[in-house]
């Protein structure tokens, strides 16, 4: 028992005596200086995604400006494109989404003007033509009936008038009656008016004078009719094959045109913007095919009703389109202008970064060594610029490139 309780006494005492020794060592530790070179330890050296390093330089206490800035060696400054911030103007646009389309009002329907059976097509779906243009020819049995009409009509005239002649030339000699050369005369003017009213169902058929004289000095009748492209544009669909019968107004017509030089743009638009639409008003039209570009163009028309489910009405814009690049049913989205613009500072997308709490920041600098992070306000957003409400003046140097990146670095460098 004896020896129990002596070793238990030795016990406590070593664990008291560690203990006081531990203690003593944090105290040592705590209040002790860091080793010298430790500063120079501490400062980070970011290395960047384009190979430049930035360096944050030591921050005393209270100096807030040091604290939002970085310094780089002249190598490291050029890889950062800075240039002087401009000033730019901007207006208040609204946006509605639609899609592009052929110009209803400059698009027809070409059908036969006969019956017939298609003997042969000359253009193809996608063709530009002219107007006056062979889309195809028919084999037109009411052609074959009006040219040997034709053909009929000129030969009675040309024997009545013949007639004619020689009862004039007989009665000179009193060798016919009165009555005969009335006869002849009456003959003769009815055969001349048969022949002009052949020749005019001939023209129907797009027959010229010279074709029609042909037709009559040969004795040679063609049934093949032409039917011609009505405008200047390009075939939008071809429904023709040949041996296909086609008559006048059957559904679906054998060729579809479109005038292609000017296209529409219709766009839903929200029943709250219809008061700031008018007719006339330009627009810029933005194809998704087409990123980055702007086609413009002027409303022609606003739609008579809004759309009991979308609560949006339709509004079309007639686009100019020489280049002929705009297709139908391409998804584009509609800007319009509202009010006069506004002459702004501005800085490009990459210029300006959100930090974490929604502000907006900016990277100047008024020499090639330092770059300062400012806190700007921020407005609208167009032509690839952000809008600068406050904070930043016109002609100061700023990051337009890689702004992010020092946004990142100075965080990871303050950590």
């Amino acid at each position: 028992m004896r020896l129990d309780r002596k070793s238990a006494l030795v016990g406590g005492v070593l664990a008291t005596s560690v203990l006081i020794v531990a203690f003593g060592i944090y105290l040592i530790g705590f209040s002790g200086e860091p080793p010298r070179g430790a500063s120079a330890a501490l400062t980070p050296n970011v290395q960047g995604t384009n190979g430049s390093s930035v360096r944050t330089p030591p921050r005393p206490p209270g100096d807030s400006l040091v604290a939002s800035s970085v310094e780089l060696s002249p190598q490291e400054f050029q890889k950062f494109k800075v240039e002087p911030a401009k000033e730019h103007d901007f207006r208040i646009q609204r946006e509605a989404v639609g899609n592009i389309d052929f110009n209803r009002e400059m698009s027809v329907d070409v059908f036969a003007p006969f019956p017939g059976k298609i003997i042969t097509l000359f253009a193809k779906a996608g063709d530009d033509v002219q107007k006056g243009a062979t889309l195809f020819t028919i084999d037109s049995p009411d052609l074959l009936q009006a040219e040997s009409t034709l053909v009929s009509a000129a030969g009675t005239l040309n024997l009545t008038t013949r007639a004619l002649e020689r009862a004039e030339q007989l009665y000179e000699v009193q060798g016919v009656a009165q009555k005969d050369l009335d006869q002849a005369i009456a003959e003769q003017q009815s055969a001349e008016g048969a022949s002009r009213a052949a020749r005019d169902a001939v023209r129907i058929f797009g027959k010229s004078d010279a074709e029609m004289d042909r037709i009559v000095a040969e004795r040679k009748i063609d049934s093949a009719l032409a039917v011609h492209s009505p405008i200047t544009g390009r075939v939008t669909a071809r429904n023709a094959a040949p041996g296909l019968f086609v008559q006048p107004g059957n559904t679906p017509a054998p060729y579809a045109m479109s005038d292609v030089s000017t296209m529409w743009m219709l766009a839903s638009v929200a029943e709250t913007d219809f008061p700031l639409v008018q007719l006339g008003q330009d627009v810029a039209v933005d194809v998704k095919a087409y990123a980055g570009r702007l086609f413009r163009g002027k409303i022609v028309n606003i739609g008579a009703s809004v759309d009991p489910n979308t609560r949006r009405l339709l509004v079309r814009s007639e686009v100019p389109d020489p280049a002929h690049e705009l297709r139908p049913g391409m998804f584009a989205t509609f800007l319009i202008s509202m009010g006069r613009a506004t002459r702004s500072v501005a800085v490009p997308f990459a210029g300006v970064v959100r930090e974490g709490d929604g502000t907006m920041t900016v990277w100047v600098t008024t020499d090639p060594k330092r770059l300062v992070r400012r806190t700007v306000v921020a407005g609208l957003q167009q032509d690839g610029l952000h809008q600068i409400l406050d904070g930043l003046k016109p002609g100061e140097l700023v990051a337009t490139d890689g702004a992010l990146f020092l946004s990142n670095a100075l965080t990871a460098a303050s950590r």
